[in-house]
């Protein structure tokens, strides 16, 4: 009788995806808290601009889950971001943020989601040479150079301001 295959954790399956996109991180496990971006860009010497909000929105046409990656630095502007994509986005229930992209809220990494997700990105993390975002995990993260990230996750850079 075999044995059911193991789970992965998430910061292995954010690892694995990095593999498939051909982008090599490294993953940090922080020995404190980086849910906040405040506390994200302590544990990783940054400035809090630097850092990678993951925050998922479902939208209100059709459920779909997506996934807009904000400067740490900035609030996301619901209104300005409705008016440039031309849909309405609406609070999305933790069970189905756990159950789309298998990461709890406070460590949804842009990348290794168990559906594919439409990702929309901050301009102004593209000024830096590098940016940190979660890694599956309250307390784990990596660094990436943003061009990178945007390419490999098909991430539509916004116009307007978040």
């Amino acid at each position: 009788m075999s044995m059911p295959a193991k789970k992965k954790r998430s910061s292995e399956r954010v690892m694995d995806a990095a593999g498939a996109l051909g982008l090599e991180i490294e993953i940090r496990t922080m020995p404190a808290s980086t849910r906040t971006a405040e506390e994200a860009a302590t544990a990783c010497g940054c400035v809090v601009g630097q850092i990678i909000k993951s925050l998922i929105f479902e939208r209100c046409d059709n459920g779909k889950l997506v996934l807009l990656l904000i400067s740490g630095a900035n609030q996301a502007d619901l209104g300005h971001i409705e008016d440039e994509l031309g849909f309405t986005l609406g609070r999305c229930d933790a069970r189905k943020v756990r159950a789309e992209t298998g990461f709890a809220i406070g460590g949804v990494a842009p990348i290794g989601h168990l559906v594919a997700l439409d990702v929309y990105m901050d301009p102004d993390l593209l000024a830096y040479d590098i940016v940190w975002a979660a890694a599956g995990s309250p307390n784990a993260v990596f660094s990436i150079h943003p061009q990178k990230l945007a390419t490999a996750t098909g991430a539509h850079i916004l116009i307007t301001r978040p």
